[in-house]
């Protein structure tokens, strides 16, 4: 650690790392020290000059004589201080709460904003761009984020915050950050934070009343930056709400937006993730490897991270469909493509995989890429994700549809039969959740899981005894996925298609006479395309939608499940008596 004056107060600095390297500046929040960032600072050191200071009145830094001096103006002083000592034309900025404040700030200041490269905001906006929302946004969403920052206004109180802070407020803190999964360590929250909370009460004092309440802060101030800017939207972030921070978007003229599924200290909770995603922004502003200014794409997720108008829904997105050879797998790889994402086309069958890739190159300009798997086979999936990740990355989208029928009636059902259904109905849904689930958890920015049932799943049938428990099975397990997963940002749908117009009565395994020829006429007599199962599938992704029947069969059936059991259950006696004394020679494996 080493001084630096500003003024008259004294900085408490830190550096790590090469010197030589890019340099990262970290700007810690209220009420926190430099300590806060340990954790991202020793997985960026090995990579990046790493400096962090005390802010004035915080941790080993001093306080100003005169308190009112932590105006904006006196904290860009103290930045500039610093950045005078490191004998760097630019640095990169990161900052979190009101260090974030800091840099929204610094990059309108002329003197502050030629030295920064970029900038990395975590949870919290810039004062002028606040402001703009709180006139300009809408009334519903103004009053969330002012309910969300009533605290700004309780610490202009005299003596009542002070007291807070010499009594509760640290044992809250400490709470707060447990709640939010950052169990307090040595170093964080500070030894100090009772002195650090009632001297840096002055941080909204002295800023935030004259920044909010007047009203010419659009002329004194202009809210556009040239800087590029990274902006990581924290999910659970009770300071700063999803409204507050989409309308950052527009004031930087090259902004990326990402998610990270963390509470307000995300880089206390998750700071793997957070470093990534500097380290990722920084190498792509230096011109490293995966930077557009050395003529190659940057990587997934800054791509998909990019704001820029015209964006279409799912582009830059890594979509991994199972089944997609035909039928419903095809259609939804396509459609997905069709939107920009990136698809890789699974299904046990290599050569029907491949063709689908290739039509999606050749038809939409796409990019797709053919794997083979059995999804039922609990060593391929492992090995197939694990090569996905490695290849490709985490996927953001993994729609586990491939699978298999057997009709016939329970008592004509032989083990094998069992197997086969239930390994590639339920356990390839089981171990694509699993494998995948877990890696989007663990990249921490969310994703989405889709399973493919079927309305056998609600209105099952005696022909189907197999093929209805899988089903049934898929949706009871998507929908218990949903509740465990939603912490980690990680959506679950499950689809749930009537009799839909695909090559699957034709794969399919019989054990009775005479039903394949009916079976294959009443599904190409429906003339329901899978493009309008895909087109559901896109819509569930998109509004997280839980349950999702398809087509007006699937609809009934689902209500009907719901209303009137008894009505479901006659269903699925339908057709029993015509064939219940005949057992079918007409056996066909195949699949969907």
């Amino acid at each position: 650690m080493r001084r630096v004056g500003s003024g008259d107060v004294t900085l408490a600095v830190v550096e790590e790392g090469d010197p030589a390297r890019p340099t990262v500046v970290l700007l810690h929040g209220y009420p926190d020290t430099l300590r806060v960032w340990d954790e991202v600072a020793a997985l960026l050191r090995d990579r990046f000059h790493v400096v962090r200071y005390d802010t004035r009145s915080a941790g080993d830094s001093t306080a100003p004589r005169d308190p009112a001096r932590h105006a904006f103006a006196d904290l860009a002083s103290d930045l500039a201080a610093v950045l005078e000592t490191l004998g760097k034309p630019k640095v990169h900025l990161v900052g979190h709460d009101w260090g974030s404040l800091q840099g929204w700030d610094a990059l309108s200041r002329h003197g502050l904003r030629e030295r920064v490269a970029s900038f990395t905001s975590l949870g919290g906006p810039g004062l002028a761009q606040a402001a703009h929302f709180l006139r300009h946004g809408r009334r519903r969403d103004v009053l969330g984020q002012l309910a969300r920052s009533w605290y700004m206004a309780a610490f202009q109180l005299p003596v009542l915050p002070e007291l807070a802070w010499s009594t509760f407020m640290p044992k809250l803190v400490e709470r707060t950050l447990r709640a939010e999964g950052a169990e307090p360590r040595p170093g964080h929250p500070a030894r100090t934070i009772r002195a650090d909370g009632r001297r840096g009460l002055w941080l909204y004092r002295a800023n935030t009343v004259r920044a909010l309440g007047r009203g010419d802060v659009d002329r004194r101030v202009d809210p556009r930056v040239d800087a590029p800017v990274q902006i990581l939207e924290c999910t659970r972030d009770g300071y700063a709400s999803p409204a507050l921070v989409a309308s950052l978007e527009r004031w930087p003229s090259r902004c990326w937006r990402r998610t990270v599924v963390a509470g307000h200290w995300a880089h206390r909770s998750r700071p793997d993730a957070v470093a990534r995603m500097i380290a990722e922004f920084v190498t792509h502003i230096e011109g490293g490897p995966g930077a557009l200014s050395a003529g190659a794409p940057a990587s997934r997720g800054l791509r998909a991270a990019r704001v820029r108008a015209g964006r279409r829904a799912f582009e830059d997105r890594l979509v991994v469909v199972t089944g997609a050879g035909d039928g419903i797998g095809r259609a939804t790889a396509r459609a997905f493509a069709a939107h920009g994402a990136e698809v890789v086309c699974a299904d046990v069958d290599r050569a029907a995989a491949a063709r689908v890739a290739g039509e999606i190159g050749e038809d939409l300009g796409g990019t797709a890429h053919a794997a083979q798997v059995d999804v039922g086979n609990g060593a391929e999936m492992e090995a197939f994700s694990r090569n996905i990740v490695e290849e490709y990355g985490v996927p953001d989208i993994v729609v586990n549809n491939a699978g298999v029928a057997t009709i016939g009636l329970f008592l004509h059902h032989g083990t094998d039969d069992w197997r086969r259904v239930l390994g590639a109905d339920l356990w390839g849904v089981v171990h694509g959740c699993r494998l995948f689930g877990a890696q989007m958890a663990g990249r921490g920015e969310g994703g989405h899981l889709v399973n493919v049932a079927s309305m056998a799943a609600y209105v099952p049938s005696a022909l189907l005894p197999a093929y209805s428990a899988a089903k049934a099975a898929v949706k009871a397990l998507s929908e218990c996925l949903r509740a465990e997963l939603a912490e980690q940002g990680v959506g679950v749908s499950v689809i749930c298609p009537g009799f839909v117009s695909t090559g699957m009565a034709r794969h399919a395994t019989y054990l009775e006479e005479g039903v394949r020829g009916v079976a294959v006429k009443a599904l190409d007599r429906r003339g329901y395309p899978p493009e309008r199962v895909a087109a559901h599938i896109l819509r569930a992704v998109h509004a997280n939608l839980a349950v999702v029947p398809v087509n007006a069969e699937g609809k009934i059936g689902y209500a009907l499940s719901r209303i009137s059991p008894s009505a479901v259950r006659a269903l699925a006696g339908l057709g029993v008596r015509e064939i219940g004394k005949s057992r079918g020679n007409d056996r066909a494996d195949g699949r969907r």
